[in-house]
């Protein structure tokens, strides 16, 4: 499912317009990113949590010619799927 797909079936479900659905799809991403890019964890019962980690540096190698490469440390975005989440991938969800 791509953004546009995602919006339809907000719109659809919330029997709103698909610009209100897009808007808020909008509104909920920009917030997430805004909290995740302070630091702060994002915690939504049920689905996930999304927090910012850290990716330490270290040594690569080219994979053309072989040679050594360092690669710089770098801050990631962790996504933790909620139980609810899981147990409804895994079919087991009542």
């Amino acid at each position: 499912m791509n953004k546009q797909e995602l919006i339809d079936a907000v719109a659809s479900a919330t029997g709103s317009s698909k610009s209100v659905a897009g808007e808020a799809i909008d509104a909920v991403i920009g917030a997430i990113t805004k909290a995740v890019v302070k630091g702060d964890t994002v915690q939504l019962v049920g689905f996930g949590s999304f927090a910012q980690g850290k990716r330490a540096a270290r040594t690569g190698r080219n994979p053309a010619t072989g040679e050594e490469i360092a690669i710089a440390a770098a801050k990631t975005v962790k996504f933790t799927a909620g139980k609810s989440f899981k147990d409804a991938v895994n079919g087991t969800r009542k």
